[in-house]
């Protein structure tokens, strides 16, 4: 199965959230309400700087599929 790189998800027990998956490695849910992220990835000490600059690259990418998104749905 082919997956988009981006999938949008809510949940009505969190109804303030939107959430958005990132399916490639490396893998994680992000909650735009908080920039809350959790990762699907197990990351060792060696990965740590790589994750941070990733972290800081996927909230950006991650915010903006949601934000082209919402663009497609208002007009």
């Amino acid at each position: 199965m082919t997956l988009p790189k981006f999938i949008l998800g809510d949940n009505t027990e969190f109804p303030n959230a939107i959430f958005v998956i990132h399916t490639e490695f490396p893998r994680f849910i992000i909650n735009l309400e908080d920039d809350e992220v959790e990762w699907f990835e197990d990351f060792d000490a060696e990965d740590q700087k790589e994750l941070e600059a990733e972290t800081e690259n996927a909230i950006k990418l991650a915010t903006e599929f949601y934000d082209n998104e919402v663009a497609k749905y208002q007009d």
